[in-house]
């Protein structure tokens, strides 16, 4: 009951605009089910008069004979409850299917919207697919069962407390038999659920799983081919198949145990009540009517609990959903942006970095002491072993992740007076993973500055020398990049974004390992093309091949997290250290 309450707290807010129509909705409930629980009653007295019809005429007592007058007059009050019962039912429908569809709708926006103030370490920790899986899946779980289950929940409680309220009004003594039905069902669905509900969530879990194993199967469909790991990574999807399979057999399993159990302690009921009203009907205590009547109320009772245990299992994985889905939004936001934020107006692109202090957990630092200063329109190369810290220097920089200690400076701004979106407008970026969305290659090369003319775009692709090869596609500018962008090269997809980064002309721009996926009569092209790019702009360019950043003003040599070494590529081959050291490992391995 508790996580119910939970539940239903935690759903409420998002319901709150939309209550007019879920009270509405309700009271139409309310009304189906006053006219369901009055019509056994009325049916009854068809029956009543059948019989007293019956023995008159058998008794051949003058002038008797079925009343059809009084029997047509009672079929047609009944046929107006129950147009009014079925008309009350679909406009309540609608309105809660109104609410609800909305309610889904503000829910999936608030998730997304908190995704977007999430720190980037939130995404280093959970898989994409699992957060994918909340997103769409555990969602789609709350919504089906709001949809499914919010009216037939409340119209079954509805329909229980009116069918024992008209079924005191027929006989007490068998009432108090008869309710014996709802305490023993609770019982009965109290232990099941308490049996199931960590089943539901464990199953809710094993899909996410699911989707974030299929999501790298399919992302890095090539690679796995290309090593021949195919039987692994089925071996991997089936075993995590296999673990959905078996908690969410439990769950249903489990969960399905209720409704048979439920019927049985309801024909249990029905049987009994059933005896000791054909007693009193013999002896004259109620009518048939009233017994036939009585029955039917006791099939009201089982049909709400009935109704319970069917939806339990759909109930349980909402809950085990609502669960999930606010997991996301409780958790702790990135650092909120400094409300007196300062603008750059027109950046130099001076970067200082000031002792800063970095660790990806707060036990163990990566990033000691860590200061230098970059002059503006500088180009400097940041080398190191791999896990040294350079990536995670950019990171720091853009703010992806928030430094610990000392700061870091733009043009004489620390980064955290400046608002993010505002602080990564100055960057220009190019990784070695490439990211293109589903579209023109237009729009892909627009995508680095929205409004730029068609003059511009042509311009960027120029000087990142994909111009050409853009001319020679059938549609040229507006060829359609599939999902993957797989209808091109990996080199082609990286010219393009070298494209979209000079469109966006930014004062500051950053290359990871933006070379590598092209081969070396593009590698020529694009190197002479950045060169171009990069004149009156600072560049911080992260390269494993050190003969693409000799001409570098500053190298900065990182290991553990500190600067071991700076200068040009001449001052630190003079030095004999540790980058010279990278640098002849690097071409005695291609002269051998």
């Amino acid at each position: 009951m508790k996580k119910f309450t939970e539940n239903i707290r935690k759903i409420a807010p998002f319901v709150k605009p939309y209550k007019a129509p879920f009270i509405g909705g309700v009271l139409l409930v309310i009304v189906a089910a006053v006219f369901t629980s009055i019509s056994p009653v009325i049916e009854g007295l068809i029956l009543t008069q059948l019989k007293t019809d019956s023995i008159n005429i058998m008794n051949k007592i003058p002038g008797a004979a079925v009343n059809f007058n009084y029997i047509i007059r009672v079929l047609i009050v009944l046929a107006i409850i129950y147009i009014l019962s079925a008309g009350s039912t679909y406009t309540a429908s609608f309105l809660l299917t109104n609410a609800i569809q909305n309610t889904m709708r503000d829910l999936r926006n608030a998730v997304q919207n908190k995704i977007r103030k999430l720190p980037v370490s939130y995404f280093d920790q959970n898989s994409y697919g699992d957060i994918l899986s909340r997103i769409t899946n555990d969602i789609d779980s709350i919504s089906n069962a709001l949809q499914q289950s919010f009216s037939q929940v409340v119209n079954g409680v509805l329909l229980l407390i009116l069918a024992i309220a008209m079924m005191f009004t027929i006989n007490i003594n068998m009432t108090l038999i008869a309710i014996f039905i709802i305490p023993l069902s609770y019982l009965v669905s109290k232990f099941i659920v308490s049996k199931s509900q960590g089943l539901f969530y464990g199953q809710q879990k094993a899909l996410g799983k699911l989707n974030g194993k299929v999501q790298e199967m399919y992302t890095g469909f090539n690679e796995i081919k290309l090593y021949g790991k195919q039987d692994d990574a089925i071996k991997d999807f089936k075993n995590i198949n296999e673990e959905l399979c078996v908690t969410g057999f439990k769950a249903q399993f489990i969960s399905s145990i209720m409704s048979p159990l439920v019927s049985l302690i309801t024909y249990l009921g029905i049987a009994v009540t059933a005896i000791i009203g054909a007693i009193y009907v013999i002896s004259g205590v109620i009518t048939i009517g009233n017994l036939q009547a009585f029955i039917r109320y006791i099939w009201q009772i089982n049909q709400p609990l009935s109704q319970v245990t069917q939806l339990s299992s759909t109930i349980q994985a909402a809950f085990a959903a609502i669960e999930r889905v606010f997991e996301i939004l409780n958790e702790e936001e990135q650092v909120q942006d400094n409300d007196n934020s300062i603008k750059l107006e027109n950046p130099k692109g001076k970067v200082t970095f000031e002792n800063v202090k970095f660790g990806y957990s707060k036990e163990k630092a990566l990033i000691e002491d860590f200061s230098v200063e970059v002059k503006s329109g500088q180009m400097v190369a940041i080398v190191g072993p791999t896990g040294a810290g350079k990536t995670t220097l950019i990171n720091l920089l853009m703010r992806f992740y928030e430094i610990q200690g000392g700061s870091i400076k733009i043009d004489g701004i620390d980064t955290r007076d400046m608002k993010r979106e505002d602080l990564r407008s100055l960057f220009g970026m190019v990784l070695q993973d490439t990211w293109l969305h589903n579209g023109t290659i237009y729009d892909n090369i627009e995508y680095g500055r929205f409004g730029a003319s068609k003059e511009e775009i042509i311009e960027a692709a120029k000087i990142a020398n994909v111009h050409h090869f853009i001319k020679t596609l059938p549609d040229g500018y507006n060829m359609f990049l599939n999902e993957e962008a797989s209808n091109i090269s990996q080199g082609e997809k990286q010219l393009l974004t070298i494209a979209r980064a000079i469109i966006k002309d930014p004062a500051i721009l950053i290359l990871d390992e933006a070379t590598s996926s092209v081969d070396t009569r593009l590698e020529l092209m694009l190197q002479n093309a950045m060169k171009n790019v990069m004149k009156g702009r600072t560049s911080f360019v992260i390269a494993h091949r050190l003969s693409t950043i000799r001409s570098a003003d500053l190298i900065l040599v990182i290991n553990e997290g500190n600067i071991i070494e700076q200068g040009n590529h001449e001052e630190l081959m003079k030095e004999k250290g540790f980058y010279e050291q990278l640098y002849n490992s690097q071409f005695a391995s291609v002269r051998n």
